[in-house]
């Protein structure tokens, strides 16, 4: 068993206070106690509630004498000088401006026995005070690999099997990867607990579980402030137009999830959506997670800023390491060129935040996705579009009457109008100039006004609603021209 090996090399170095930051205490004894059988080594145990007891603990059996009080068991270890291994669960609390406590740890972790006397501190948390520092070190226990992933799933369908009369859970072999895809990251202990849940649930694991699955586990990561998980992604099929953007997904599928021939192939890194306000950024942002069936989380690089020195870069390293644990997944950033543009008077944060992110984007191994959208070409900094950080500058244009008759057509979908029923190439005509949320708009107006009238949508309610409307192409004529000119032999057309 690695994980009993690797502490073992820990003890055996002589350090006297171990640290073990988890929430599975239950495995930390499992794994202690392995050891010490192995070594031949006395095993305690000790808890605020419990007091310290000799491993395997006899419900039995009472506390040792006067160890209940967290100075009373130091002092007992301190004094009966015995060799072992001595588990202390959430310790850490009573160190914090504690004197008396920190020089009995100091005491014990300096004596000098002809056996070894180790203290591991096990806690979700454990910060010990920086005068234990150089007499410390810290134990990380492995994560589940896919084959102990594999073996966990299987016990908990037997589990259920055997409380079903024998009945078989459905899943596939293909759904069956993909759940244990989406559980690599997740300690032992929190991967059981959801695939009880989504078996229990309907006695099956499909890929419908993996939604809920993918939010369980960002909640457990504890993924808050500037990291949001989305559940609501998109697929291709919701996106109108944007043919080469689409199939440029789908040719690097395979290779972000290391599948098939692919599988050897560098992850692709991301790329860049840079076009006209309300053409389907973002739609096409999200529609990248749908696509490949990842998990989409929304970086909202706005909340990071903080007025102190050093902590915006600390918030966006914290987050981007948070991402990183959620992979494979896409990291959705929009409106990047808001988020970076620098400032006279911010004393450079905006150019330190752009150096973090520069230096992630380049030298990241997770297999992140990075989908940033942009409106304002003259504000992105030239390095962010640097080949090696994105893989691509995708422009997404104004879609023309082809694209705008699809888009019709998907909106009224979403509304559950039959696109039959409606001339949606002359919806298009019409519509010469409009934007996708131009068009989502406009139809979104006319199923407002029939409704109104207690009537369904019809096709001269779609005409009034766009002849009310003044696109931005026209509003703001110039700026979107400017962008269109600049884009051009720049960046690869979306679609």
């Amino acid at each position: 068993m690695p994980d009993v090996r690797d502490l073992g090399l820990i003890l055996d170095s002589g350090v006297p206070l171990v640290v073990i930051e988890t929430h599975e205490e239950q495995r930390v004894l499992e794994l202690v106690t392995r050891l010490a059988i192995a070594r031949d080594w006395t095993m305690f145990s000790w808890s605020a509630t419990a007091g310290l007891r000799r491993e395997p603990a006899d419900p039995e059996t009472p506390p040792i004498v006067g160890t209940r009080k967290p100075e009373g068991v130091l002092t007992h270890i301190r004094e009966a000088a015995a060799a072992g291994l001595y588990v202390l669960f959430d310790f850490h609390p009573y160190l914090a401006d504690a004197p008396l406590m920190v020089r009995l740890l100091r005491d014990i972790a300096q004596q000098r026995l002809p056996r070894p006397l180790h203290l591991l501190l096990v806690g979700p948390r454990c910060e010990l005070p920086e005068e234990l520092h150089r007499l410390s070190a810290r134990f990380v226990m492995r994560l589940p690999d896919a084959a102990a992933l594999e073996r966990l799933v299987r016990e908990e369908a037997q589990s259920w099997s055997a409380a079903h009369r024998g009945a078989r859970v459905r899943s596939g072999r293909r759904q069956l990867q993909r759940i244990i895809q989406n559980l690599r990251g997740v300690p032992e202990q929190d991967a059981r607990r959801l695939v009880r849940s989504a078996i229990w649930d309907d006695g099956a694991l499909t890929e419908a579980d993996l939604p809920r699955l993918n939010k369980a586990r960002f909640e457990l990561l504890d993924l808050s402030g500037a990291v949001h998980f989305e559940l609501e992604t998109a697929r291709p099929d919701d996106v109108g137009g944007l043919r080469r953007f689409k199939a440029w997904l789908a040719e690097r599928q395979a290779a972000f999830l290391g599948r098939g021939f692919s599988a050897g192939l560098p992850p692709p890194r991301g790329v860049l959506l840079l076009g006209v306000q309300g053409s389907g950024k973002s739609l096409a942002a999200r529609a990248v997670a749908g696509a490949w069936g990842v998990p989409l989380l929304r970086l909202d690089m706005g909340t990071l800023y903080n007025k102190y020195y050093g902590e915006s870069e600390r918030n966006l390293r914290s987050a981007l390491d948070l991402a990183e644990h959620m992979a494979p997944c896409v990291l959705w950033i929009d409106e990047i060129e808001k988020a970076l543009a620098s400032g006279g008077d911010d004393g450079g944060t905006s150019r330190r935040m752009l150096g973090t992110l520069l230096t992630w984007l380049a030298e990241r191994s997770a297999a992140v996705f990075v989908a940033a959208t942009a409106n304002a070409i003259e504000q992105l900094p030239p390095e962010l579009m640097r080949k090696g950080r994105l893989d691509e500058i995708f422009f997404v244009d104004l879609p023309d009457a082809a694209v705008r008759a699809d888009i019709f057509a998907i909106q009224l979908r979403k509304r559950a109008l039959d696109p039959a029923g409606f001339d949606c190439a002359e919806l298009a005509r019409v519509s010469e100039g409009f934007s996708g949320a131009e068009i989502e708009q406009a139809v979104v107006s006319a199923c407002y006004g029939a409704a109104a009238a207690e009537r369904s949508a019809r096709q001269d309610d779609m005409a009034r609603a766009i002849a009310g409307t003044r696109p931005l192409a026209q509003v703001m004529a110039e700026s979107v021209q400017a962008l269109r000119d600049w884009a051009q032999g720049r960046t690869v057309p979306a679609d």
